[in-house]
């Protein structure tokens, strides 16, 4: 496989590096930041209701941990 030279904009080059592994070059680590699905992927996979069904399961569920904070907090 060849190798190719890019200029990377200060800012840019310091975010790929914070986020770069020990272990992994700059082109893996460009490779891992940029491959795989995104949550983006996902949009108009579900219909109306089902999306509405998962927004209100995520509700319910977020209520509940704040009870269950509240709970813990108060003894």
């Amino acid at each position: 496989m060849g190798t190719k030279t890019v200029r990377l904009e200060e800012d840019v080059y310091e975010r790929v590096r914070s986020k770069k592994r020990d272990d992994e070059t700059f082109s893996e680590a460009i490779d891992r930041l940029t491959s795989g699905a995104s949550l983006l992927d996902l949009q108009g996979t579900l219909g109306d209701e089902d999306a509405e069904d998962v927004r209100e399961a995520i509700a319910e569920s977020r209520d509940a941990d704040v009870e269950e904070s509240k709970e813990i907090h108060d003894g």
